[in-house]
Protein backbone atom coordinates (compact mmCIF):
# COMPACT_ATOMS: atom_id res chain seq x y z
CA UNK A 1 0.00 0.00 0.00
CA UNK A 2 1.45 3.35 -1.04
CA UNK A 3 1.69 5.67 1.96
CA UNK A 4 3.40 8.86 0.74
CA UNK A 5 2.22 10.65 -2.42
CA UNK A 6 3.96 13.76 -3.73
CA UNK A 7 4.14 15.65 -7.01
CA UNK A 8 7.17 17.06 -8.78
CA UNK A 9 7.88 18.53 -12.21
CA UNK A 10 8.34 16.07 -15.06
CA UNK A 11 11.98 15.41 -15.92
CA UNK A 12 13.39 14.02 -19.15
CA UNK A 13 14.37 10.85 -17.30
CA UNK A 14 10.68 10.22 -16.41
CA UNK A 15 9.58 9.83 -20.02
CA UNK A 16 10.59 6.17 -20.32
CA UNK A 17 8.53 5.07 -17.34
CA UNK A 18 5.55 7.28 -18.26
CA UNK A 19 5.57 5.85 -21.79
CA UNK A 20 5.46 2.32 -20.37
CA UNK A 21 2.53 3.19 -18.08
CA UNK A 22 0.59 4.61 -21.02
CA UNK A 23 1.09 1.43 -23.06
CA UNK A 24 -0.50 -0.94 -20.56
CA UNK A 25 -3.45 -2.49 -22.48
CA UNK A 26 -5.87 -2.58 -19.52
CA UNK A 27 -5.07 1.01 -18.57
CA UNK A 28 -5.41 2.17 -22.16
CA UNK A 29 -8.83 0.52 -22.50
CA UNK A 30 -10.01 2.08 -19.23
CA UNK A 31 -8.80 5.57 -20.17
CA UNK A 32 -10.35 5.18 -23.65
CA UNK A 33 -9.36 8.65 -24.91
CA UNK A 34 -5.71 7.96 -25.66
CA UNK A 35 -3.16 8.23 -28.42
CA UNK A 36 -4.09 6.51 -31.65
CA UNK A 37 -1.13 4.16 -31.20
CA UNK A 38 0.06 3.83 -27.59
CA UNK A 39 3.20 2.03 -28.82
CA UNK A 40 4.35 4.97 -30.98
CA UNK A 41 7.25 6.34 -28.94
CA UNK A 42 8.02 9.17 -31.38
CA UNK A 43 4.44 10.44 -31.15
CA UNK A 44 4.53 10.17 -27.35
CA UNK A 45 7.79 12.12 -27.14
CA UNK A 46 6.49 14.83 -29.49
CA UNK A 47 3.26 15.11 -27.47
CA UNK A 48 5.15 15.37 -24.18
CA UNK A 49 7.59 17.97 -25.51
CA UNK A 50 4.68 20.13 -26.77
CA UNK A 51 2.89 19.86 -23.42
CA UNK A 52 5.98 20.49 -21.33
CA UNK A 53 6.70 23.64 -23.35
CA UNK A 54 3.23 25.16 -22.92
CA UNK A 55 2.97 27.94 -20.35
CA UNK A 56 -0.73 27.22 -19.70
CA UNK A 57 -0.04 23.61 -18.72
CA UNK A 58 1.11 22.24 -15.36
CA UNK A 59 2.72 18.81 -15.74
CA UNK A 60 3.72 16.74 -12.74
CA UNK A 61 4.81 13.19 -12.05
CA UNK A 62 3.15 11.40 -9.18
CA UNK A 63 5.69 9.92 -6.78
CA UNK A 64 4.48 7.18 -4.46
CA UNK A 65 6.80 6.07 -1.69
CA UNK A 66 9.79 7.37 -3.65
CA UNK A 67 9.01 5.94 -7.11
CA UNK A 68 7.19 7.37 -10.10
CA UNK A 69 3.69 5.89 -10.18
CA UNK A 70 1.94 8.20 -12.63
CA UNK A 71 1.44 11.65 -14.05
CA UNK A 72 -1.06 14.45 -13.55
CA UNK A 73 -1.58 17.73 -15.36
CA UNK A 74 -3.78 20.73 -15.86
CA UNK A 75 -4.14 22.32 -19.27
CA UNK A 76 -6.32 24.86 -21.06
CA UNK A 77 -8.71 23.93 -23.88
CA UNK A 78 -10.83 26.65 -25.46
CA UNK A 79 -10.37 28.82 -22.38
CA UNK A 80 -11.33 26.12 -19.87
CA UNK A 81 -8.83 24.60 -17.43
CA UNK A 82 -8.99 20.80 -17.31
CA UNK A 83 -7.21 18.13 -15.32
CA UNK A 84 -5.96 14.74 -16.44
CA UNK A 85 -4.06 11.98 -14.69
CA UNK A 86 -2.65 8.52 -15.34
CA UNK A 87 -1.72 6.13 -12.56
CA UNK A 88 0.25 2.92 -13.09
CA UNK A 89 -2.08 -0.04 -12.75
CA UNK A 90 0.08 -1.48 -9.94
CA UNK A 91 -1.01 1.52 -7.82
CA UNK A 92 -4.75 1.40 -8.59
CA UNK A 93 -7.11 1.20 -5.63
CA UNK A 94 -4.62 2.76 -3.19
CA UNK A 95 -5.93 6.34 -3.24
CA UNK A 96 -2.98 7.59 -5.29
CA UNK A 97 -5.04 9.42 -7.93
CA UNK A 98 -7.18 11.14 -5.31
CA UNK A 99 -4.22 12.31 -3.26
CA UNK A 100 -2.38 13.47 -6.39
CA UNK A 101 -5.45 15.37 -7.58
CA UNK A 102 -5.79 17.10 -4.20
CA UNK A 103 -2.14 18.18 -4.42
CA UNK A 104 -2.54 19.45 -7.97
CA UNK A 105 -5.67 21.40 -7.03
CA UNK A 106 -3.68 23.14 -4.26
CA UNK A 107 -1.15 24.23 -6.88
CA UNK A 108 -3.56 25.04 -9.72
CA UNK A 109 -6.05 27.43 -8.15
CA UNK A 110 -7.95 28.42 -11.31
CA UNK A 111 -11.65 27.75 -10.96
CA UNK A 112 -13.70 26.42 -12.44
CA UNK A 113 -11.65 23.42 -13.43
CA UNK A 114 -13.03 20.51 -15.43
CA UNK A 115 -12.38 16.79 -15.57
CA UNK A 116 -13.52 14.24 -18.12
CA UNK A 117 -13.68 10.47 -18.01
CA UNK A 118 -15.19 7.71 -20.08
CA UNK A 119 -18.65 7.27 -18.60
CA UNK A 120 -17.90 3.61 -17.82
CA UNK A 121 -14.64 4.46 -16.01
CA UNK A 122 -16.06 4.17 -12.51
CA UNK A 123 -12.68 4.55 -10.80
CA UNK A 124 -11.83 7.85 -12.43
CA UNK A 125 -15.34 9.21 -11.91
CA UNK A 126 -15.05 8.30 -8.21
CA UNK A 127 -11.69 10.13 -7.94
CA UNK A 128 -13.19 13.28 -9.45
CA UNK A 129 -16.42 13.28 -7.43
CA UNK A 130 -14.55 12.62 -4.16
CA UNK A 131 -12.45 15.71 -4.98
CA UNK A 132 -15.64 17.78 -5.17
CA UNK A 133 -16.24 17.74 -8.93
CA UNK A 134 -19.87 17.61 -9.99
CA UNK A 135 -21.27 16.11 -13.17
CA UNK A 136 -22.30 18.87 -15.57
CA UNK A 137 -22.93 16.88 -18.73
CA UNK A 138 -21.84 14.27 -21.19
CA UNK A 139 -20.33 14.26 -24.65
CA UNK A 140 -19.66 11.65 -27.27
CA UNK A 141 -16.23 11.42 -28.81
CA UNK A 142 -13.88 9.08 -30.61
CA UNK A 143 -12.07 6.85 -28.13
CA UNK A 144 -8.94 5.70 -29.95
CA UNK A 145 -8.32 2.92 -27.43
CA UNK A 146 -11.68 1.37 -28.21
CA UNK A 147 -11.92 2.27 -31.88
CA UNK A 148 -15.40 3.66 -31.35
CA UNK A 149 -17.46 6.67 -30.37
CA UNK A 150 -18.24 6.49 -26.66
CA UNK A 151 -19.80 8.68 -24.01
CA UNK A 152 -17.64 10.66 -21.65
CA UNK A 153 -18.80 12.38 -18.50
CA UNK A 154 -17.86 16.03 -17.96
CA UNK A 155 -17.34 17.21 -14.38
CA UNK A 156 -16.69 20.65 -12.93
CA UNK A 157 -15.14 21.91 -9.71
CA UNK A 158 -16.54 25.30 -8.82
Amino acid sequence: MIQDVTLRPVEETDLDVLFEFMRDPESVRMAAFTAEDPDDRAAFDAHMRRNLAREDTTNRVIVGDGRVVGSIASFVVEGDTEVTYWVDRSAWGQGVAGRALALLLEEVTTRPVYGRAASDNAGSLKVLTRAGFEVVGTDVGHAAARGAEIEETILKLG
